[in-house]
């Protein structure tokens, strides 16, 4: 059953995960239940100063299907309305857990991640992601804590096939590579909210220098989607623990992959010689057994 005091725990759980707006829509819920099971979808809405698809979001991370089944759950506290609540696909830490129980909940949540992954993508826009990378006078990565794990990943596997390609860690670096590029360039940024500010800046000083912007992302909203000319999407779906993407990365370093072999086979002849030649470049920094 679904108590006053059950939804205010669902929104203290989910609370520090909440974008800002989706946080004004939650504190608004919280603080005015009665009224709130009065009120529409668009009522919710300009009450807490927020828009429509924010009130759904924030339903929907309280585990419902959407505005309709939490408004039920408002109105018939005591009502049989079971919903299941699985804000991570059934990964989550709690202080009771136990250590043993953390693999296997947490190849569920990756599994989760790489699905979404696979509805997500646009293959069109994949196929032109792969045909510029090709193409281009230059490669430029640009990322940020956590999204410059697979940042490094794509790097390492494009200067394998012999493509020219750039990734410098410091963000100020990446600025200033971003505002002197050529415009035959392709400049690629990865961020997994769209919005960390210098991701962002670095990927519009690459479009006003010219060149073709490329977005990994997993919110097509976001200011990094908006800056791009073709934006490949990793997921749909917000999966944190106390604010930290920790499965991001999954989904991104998949994609790279994907990106490596679709690079590859759109020119085999070309790039399988520019492996075996990178080969040959390391070979003697293998161990000797």
């Amino acid at each position: 059953m679904h108590t006053l005091t059950g939804i205010r725990e669902r929104i203290d759980h989910v609370y520090p995960n909440l974008r800002p707006a989706e946080r004004a829509a939650a504190s608004y819920v919280r603080n005015h239940i009665a009224q709130a099971a009065e009120l529409t979808v668009g009522q919710l809405a300009d009450a807490a100063h927020v828009s429509q698809p924010t009130v759904i979001r924030f339903a929907r991370k309280l585990g419902f299907g959407g505005y309709r089944e939490l408004r039920y759950a408002l109105r018939h506290p005591e009502a049989e309305h079971r919903v299941t609540f699985d804000p991570l696909s059934g990964f989550d830490i709690n202080p009771w857990d136990s250590p043993d129980e953390v693999p296997a909940k947490a190849m569920v949540g990756i599994s989760a991640v790489i699905d979404e992954l696979r509805r997500a993508l646009d293959i069109t826009a994949f196929r032109k992601t792969c045909a510029a990378l090709r193409t281009t006078s230059l490669i430029d990565v640009y990322a940020v804590e956590n999204s410059l794990v697979p940042a490094t990943d794509l790097f390492t596997k494009l200067s394998y096939l012999g493509l020219p390609c750039r990734l410098n860690t410091d963000a100020y670096l990446q600025h200033i590579g971003a505002g002197h590029l050529p415009q035959d360039a392709v400049a690629v940024a990865i961020s997994h909210s769209g919005t960390s500010a210098d991701t962002v800046a670095a990927l519009r000083l690459a479009k006003s220098a010219g060149a073709k912007t490329i977005a990994v992302t997993n919110t097509p909203s976001s200011p990094l989607a908006a800056t791009a000319d073709i934006t490949l999407l990793t997921g749909t779906n917000e999966h944190t623990i106390h604010g930290n993407a920790i499965f991001s990365r999954v989904a991104d370093v998949a994609l790279v992959d994907m990106l490596y072999m679709g690079v590859l086979l759109s020119d085999y002849g070309r790039f399988s010689t520019a492996l075996d030649e990178s080969g040959r470049m390391i070979r003697d920094r293998a161990v000797s057994l």
